[in-house]
């Protein structure tokens, strides 16, 4: 049977749960042990699909065309599995599941509570079987939100059902520095830790957010506080790359400690994929500088997924990448003199929609290498008919309804083929032999995942051509556009899919290594 860690934070919600648990699984998996990963967040939305980026970071999409909390994209990176819609739970889901039970009758009459009801359906979605020797779940929030109390009962009970030696508590707190009196403070730690404990559960490891290393003093304070030996005090120390996490917590026995609860033989990780980030990360390597013209860039977490598979490719092409965000809403040609590539990467509505087709223009123009993600490959179709095919009245129908429909809503698509009203998770895609796509792959036939409502307009595909932009991956059906490119250019190719989703650190993902590589070159 699979054993469980569970992951939860407070003090202060941002502390990197996510990224701490995906840590943890980079150390099992260092020592030969599988892992798999969930996440389980208390906010009432059924899931974070119609959450604006501004508020709650990016929307992942799983292969299963679910949408998902970000952080299933540090899991699915980090640890290279697979995860789907049953990895990210929300209380919405759980209240919404245990409602349309009782509508059923599923109860028989029982009067629905929050115990044993809607604490058995979370325990359901935690011991689902995965096969592997581990899960780690993560339980959103901060200890102390009152939607998140019934998922730490939830975890408290199934401790108790599964065996207490089959299950980690790992907490992860905040240690304040103050700069005034220069003094690091440890009673947030203990707050923390003694609400948790008001919860039923006593912490197993600690993990402690510091701008430095905790003293052996201060690590014996808050175990002695915190009810647990000093050596499980950990210092999650700010690092200037995620990736080191890993590597910090090897550092100081994390294995061990998780060895030692779980009765498992130490052993030494190889830690060498990890350590490849780093020496690069330490490299005096050039620069590469590209101009992504957003209109989310309030919130750091908006475009994780995309900043990330472009750090991925830079590890690549030995280069480091550095992002200039340009706003969409704002944009000039001025904007574009100092960057290497320009990459212009999915969103809804029309607020920055001249702004990105100015940013296609200006790279077909000056021949800049140019990388279109989903409505960054719409914005250059729609300019290319405008500019070069001579159709002023080109748009799509997302933005204007009397215009020459480059861009719509196929009607011909099955509408559950569609998601409902997007098209979510990974559809296959056939590449056209001989060209810059097939180039990219090394294949021509490729699955990416969508999240979408409007397409390309099979309709114009001839005057397209004849114009000299090509669509060089198709839907297997013929009628759905996914990749387009212009042959005379050094660079500029597109797809309908987000390709970040598939990223990973240690081998990048084929369109993001093209693409730098081009803005290399430049």
């Amino acid at each position: 049977m699979s054993k469980y860690i569970f992951v939860t934070g407070g003090v202060v919600s941002s502390l990197g749960k996510g990224v701490s648990a995906a840590s943890l699984g980079a150390l099992l998996q260092s020592r030969g042990y599988t892992v798999h990963a969930r996440k389980f967040d208390p906010y009432l939305n059924i899931d974070p699909g119609t959450m604006s980026p501004l508020q709650h970071g990016e929307v992942y999409v799983t292969n299963d065309g679910f949408e998902t909390d970000l952080d299933l994209g540090y899991y699915e990176r980090y640890l290279g599995i697979k995860l789907s819609r049953n990895d990210s739970v929300s209380g919405g889901r759980i209240y919404w599941d245990v409602l349309n039970a009782e509508r059923r009758g599923d109860y028989l009459g029982n009067t629905v509570q929050m115990i044993p009801h809607v604490t058995n359906k979370i325990k359901e979605y935690i011991g689902a079987p995965t096969g592997t020797d581990f899960v780690i779940c993560e339980i959103g929030g901060t200890v102390g939100d009152i939607e998140g109390k019934i998922f730490l009962e939830s975890i408290r009970q199934f401790a108790n059902d599964v065996g207490r030696r089959n299950v980690l508590f790992s907490h992860l707190t905040l240690a304040p520095y103050l700069e005034q009196s220069g003094e690091l403070k440890t009673k947030p730690t203990q707050m923390s830790v003694r609400n948790l404990l008001e919860n039923g559960i006593q912490a197993d490891v600690l993990f402690v957010r510091s701008p430095r290393m905790l003293t052996d003093d201060e690590r014996a304070k808050i175990g002695m506080f915190c009810n647990l030996p000093a050596k499980n005090v950990i210092t999650s120390m700010n690092v200037d790359n995620i990736y080191k996490i890993p590597l910090v917590y090897d550092a100081q026995h994390v294995f061990d400690i998780m060895a030692e609860h779980f009765g498992l033989p130490n052993a030494a990780g190889d830690m060498s994929k990890i350590q490849k980030i780093e020496h690069h990360l330490n490299a005096d390597l050039p620069t590469c500088t590209i101009g992504m013209v957003g209109k989310y860039f309030d919130i750091a977490d908006a475009y994780k997924s995309l900043n990330e598979a472009l750090f991925h490719a830079g590890i690549q092409n030995n280069v480091h990448v550095k992002i200039k965000k340009i706003n969409a809403e704002t944009v000039s040609p001025e904007d574009f003199t100092d960057v290497d590539g320009i990459l212009v990467p999915g969103g809804f509505g029309t607020r920055g929609i001249e702004g990105k087709i100015m940013a296609a223009r200006y790279a077909r123009e000056n021949n800049i290498p140019y990388m279109g993600i989903c409505l960054g490959m719409q914005v250059a179709v729609i300019e290319f008919m405008r500019d070069v095919v001579g159709d002023e009245n080109a748009n799509s129908t997302e933005f204007a309804k009397n215009c020459t429909p480059v861009i719509d809503i196929m009607s011909d698509c099955d509408k559950e083929d569609m998601g409902g009203t997007l098209r979510l998770g990974a559809y296959p895609c056939n590449i056209k032999p001989g060209t810059l796509a097939e180039k990219i792959y090394g294949a021509t036939n490729i699955s990416e995942r969508h999240r979408h409502r409007y397409e390309v307009n099979i309709k114009y595909k001839d005057a397209l051509e004849k114009a000299g932009m090509i669509i060089s991956g198709i839907s297997p059906d013929g009628k759905l556009p996914e990749m387009i490119e212009i042959p005379s250019h050094k660079f500029f190719v597109a797809g309908q899919f987000h390709p970040e989703f598939q990223s990973s650190p240690f081998s990048g993902h084929p369109m993001f290594n093209a693409f730098i590589a081009a803005a290399k070159k430049k």
